[in-house]
């Protein structure tokens, strides 16, 4: 699966797609900037590296941050989610329109409160049959590997919501 696909099959089906991402740090959004054209698809990302701005700029549940930390399924849900609603709203977008995709885990080289370098989760958020879905990972290798890991796995992750 490629952005390039995604963003067709996006496209197709009249949707945006709103990113969150923490690990990736942009990566994600810059495979699909990458796509000539992505700006048809693509309403924009956040990059909430900080738990703090998963709050703050997401919605994310503070109580969930402080009990879970950052690197958590219920997290990456509501980053996804959070994302979409936030993009649908200051876009005049219908969120009906709108596929929301978050990455939020620890790219190492050490563990980040008690959870190992390589856990990942991806969520995909979107309208009707697309629905939530959360996507755990557990990478090997360095912070590089561990973040282009997670980046593919969000792409392959989104297709297999979109039913790709």
């Amino acid at each position: 699966m490629t952005a390039a696909a995604i963003l067709q099959a996006l496209e197709s089906r009249g949707f945006k797609l709103a990113i969150a991402e923490s690990l990736t740090g942009g990566l994600l959004s810059a495979e699909f900037v990458s796509v000539p054209g992505a700006s048809k698809v693509l309403l924009g990302s956040i990059v909430a590296y900080q738990t703090d701005l998963k709050h703050e700029l997401l919605g994310v549940s503070r109580t969930l941050l402080k009990n879970q930390g950052a690197v958590d399924p219920e997290v990456a849900a509501q980053m996804a989610s959070g994302v979409r609603t936030k993009f649908a709203n200051k876009t005049n977008t219908n969120e009906d329109q709108v596929l929301g995709v978050a990455t939020t885990g620890v790219a190492g080289p050490d563990a980040q409160d008690g959870v190992a370098a390589g856990t990942v989760y991806v969520a995909v958020s979107g309208p009707g049959t697309i629905g939530d879905s959360v996507f755990a990972f557990e990478f090997s290798g360095g912070r590089e590997a561990i973040r282009a890991a997670t980046v593919s796995e969000a792409i392959s992750a989104i297709g297999e919501c979109l039913g790709l």
